[in-house]
């Protein structure tokens, strides 16, 4: 992918010098100065390269597993000390702060995506072409989604729309209130879904499919629930998707694709990297990085134990539900079934331990890319699947203006009869929490307990440290605010 792009990066990521990721990389030209912003978008293969270079920001989304799950009750920090990835513990116990690695990557890995869309699409009048409109429509698409991660992380955020900033522009930005960036968020998304297709001839591009369930879930994130439930009503009813007989199957290499993919993130295991930029790298982190540390045994490959599930997650589950497991490895109890226990080794990192691993993602034998391989995993990454959309739906139609519990029901049970687990029967509030816990049960370790913890209120009475009017959002990083010139308010109470 970046081979291809590695001009047009250059020249979008040094229009925009204040919302860049250092990456020696995206400056590795040859030859130099062939080609400029002036003299670019001429022809349909420009378009295509920039789409391309737009999409290649998704990489970064493996911060959203952790970030997503280390600061609820699903997961710890872990890794080799608590000064190992020191930002990452700081988020686990509340004690984060507008200075923290991780949270600037977070708000600078998708500016620059939103850099390289808006780049294209401030040039999307230069030339007309046949499939010109596709690419408009997922370039929409794109920018939606990582405006959608800045204002769930962080709130009112600096809305910028089809045009790049100067340095000495960006003092002059504000942050914009997040109803008028949910509004940006909610137009990009309609304008996408109205032109693309339920299926793609291109892997990895997004669908109309995609487009409707992200905004299907920006409208749960705003409480507007009746607008949720009809647009999600369309992905269950016209999309191509459905739940795919075998849990444990969801997220292997071999099975990629498969019909209860609604959006994800490819990656590669054929292409190095390194760990001085996390967002170059073509490989999928979370997975080497989330794998048991200093392991020498079957099935699995060694890492660097992070993001490990907790044992309130783990005892959350029924016995007898099949999703346990295949959330969460046992690491002692997988080894004792083994026929050579004895010889089975690994080691607890000084960054906490809890004898569980994050089972779906992690290192597999047989899913193991190139030195160094914590970094190079092919294992895509699921941002939306079928399941998800189900629950989502189910949650919007019993909190709408005329609810629906008969057909929240209805798709409640599509989730539960896949895991042979009870029928859920309850009503009202109750019907509510129900959904919400089914979502726990289904979506564990996929990046989305946090946020859910947060929308419906939930957070200060799950998360041990969780301060009402402060940690719904993260403070916007400190150095950003000094780049904007000191301009920015801060986050309450941080």
């Amino acid at each position: 992918m970046r081979k291809t792009t590695k001009q047009l990066t250059a020249i979008a990521l040094l229009s925009t010098i204040p919302f860049v990721y250092g990456c020696k990389e995206f400056l590795d030209i040859d030859p130099l100065y062939t080609q400029d912003s002036e003299n670019f978008f001429l022809t349909p293969v420009d378009y295509d390269r920039a789409l391309t270079g737009a999409y290649d920001l998704l990489q970064g989304t493996f911060i959203n597993l952790w970030l997503g799950e280390i600061p609820s009750d699903n997961a710890i920090a872990g890794g080799e000390s608590v000064n190992d990835s020191e930002g990452l513990h700081e988020i686990e116990n509340m004690s984060h702060d507008a200075v923290n690695k991780e949270l600037r990557n977070v708000f600078r890995w998708n500016y620059s995506g939103i850099t390289r869309v808006n780049y294209l699409l401030e040039n999307k009048d230069n030339i007309d072409f046949e499939g010109k409109d596709n690419i408009i429509a997922e370039a929409n698409f794109l920018r939606a989604y990582y405006y959608f991660q800045l204002v769930k992380y962080f709130g009112n955020v600096p809305l910028v729309v089809d045009k790049r900033l100067g340095a000495d522009e960006v003092t002059g930005v504000e942050r914009t209130p997040k109803a008028e960036v949910y509004a940006q968020i909610e137009s990009d998304l309609t304008a996408a879904a109205n032109v693309l297709d339920w299926t793609s001839t291109t892997k990895g591009r997004v669908t109309k499919g995609g487009a409707l369930a992200l905004l299907g879930k920006v409208y749960l994130y705003q409480e507007k629930f009746d607008l949720a439930a009809s647009t999600l009503d369309k992905v269950i009813n016209e999309g191509p998707y459905g739940l795919i007989d075998d849990y444990n199957d969801l997220f292997s290499v071999v099975n990629e694709g498969h019909s209860e993919v609604v959006f994800d993130i490819q990656f590669s295991g054929a292409e190095g990297g390194g760990y001085d930029c996390f967002i170059c790298l073509e490989g999928n982190a979370a997975v080497g990085f989330q794998g048991i540390r200093q392991y020498n045994g079957p099935v699995y490959g060694d890492g660097n134990s992070y993001n490990l599930p907790t044992q309130d997650l783990y005892d959350a589950f029924d016995a007898t539900d099949i999703r346990r497991d295949a959330t969460v490895l046992d690491i002692d109890a997988f080894i004792a079934k083994q026929t050579n226990p004895g010889d089975i080794v690994y080691a607890e990192g000084g960054g906490g331990h809890t004898g569980y691993y994050n089972n779906k993602y992690i290192k597999r034998q047989g899913e193991i890319g190139l030195p160094d391989n914590d970094l190079t995993s092919p294992v895509n990454l699921v941002v939306i699947r079928y399941a998800d959309v189900l629950l989502m739906a189910a949650e919007a139609h019993v909190r709408s203006t005329t609810p629906n519990e008969g057909l929240a029901k209805t798709y409640l049970k599509e989730v539960t009869d896949r895991v042979n687990m009870p029928e859920i029967t309850s009503g009202g509030t109750q019907l509510i929490e129900d959904i919400w816990n089914e979502r726990r049960l289904e979506l564990s370790m996929e990046g989305h307990r946090f946020f859910d913890l947060v929308r419906t209120g939930q957070a200060a009475t799950e998360i041990t440290g969780f301060v009402t009017g402060k940690h719904e959002v993260f403070p916007i990083p400190q150095v950003e605010i000094d780049l904007a010139g000191g301009n920015w308010s801060q986050n309450p109470n941080y």
